[in-house]
């Protein structure tokens, strides 16, 4: 996804890296990332969706959740914990977190793909 909106600050530009974030859960979240000087980053993530996004090695992730409007920090992530790491061959490796999330729901998908097929 590119940041057009909210770009990531000059200064620090070389030292961002690529993260990802997977909601895995049934409820529409917002993430933001606001310990970084001159930068606010906010995003809404449904369920199920993957936010693939540029951020710093101090960075933290806040998730919110909850209903209309009210949103509790539920939790907060490293963004060095969901980096996105790129390998010599071009194969991608992210960390242990971001790959149990992707895993979890890819499961989930093909849970619901079984429960469709089994109805029809």
């Amino acid at each position: 996804m590119t940041q057009i909106l909210d770009p990531i600050p000059l200064s620090a530009n070389s030292d961002s890296f690529l993260c990802c974030y997977v909601n895995a859960t049934s409820q529409m979240q917002i993430v933001r990332i606001t310990n970084i000087p001159h930068w606010y980053f906010e995003r809404v993530v449904f369920p199920g969706q993957r936010l693939v996004f540029k951020a710093f090695p101090e960075a933290l992730l806040e998730i919110h959740c909850g209903m209309m409007a009210t949103a509790i920090l539920s939790d907060t992530i490293p963004c060095e914990d969901i980096r996105v790491y790129k390998t010599i061959f071009g194969e991608v490796n992210m960390s242990q977190e971001a790959a149990t999330a992707i895993a979890a729901q890819k499961l989930d998908e093909n849970t619901q793909k079984q429960q469709l097929v089994c109805v029809n």
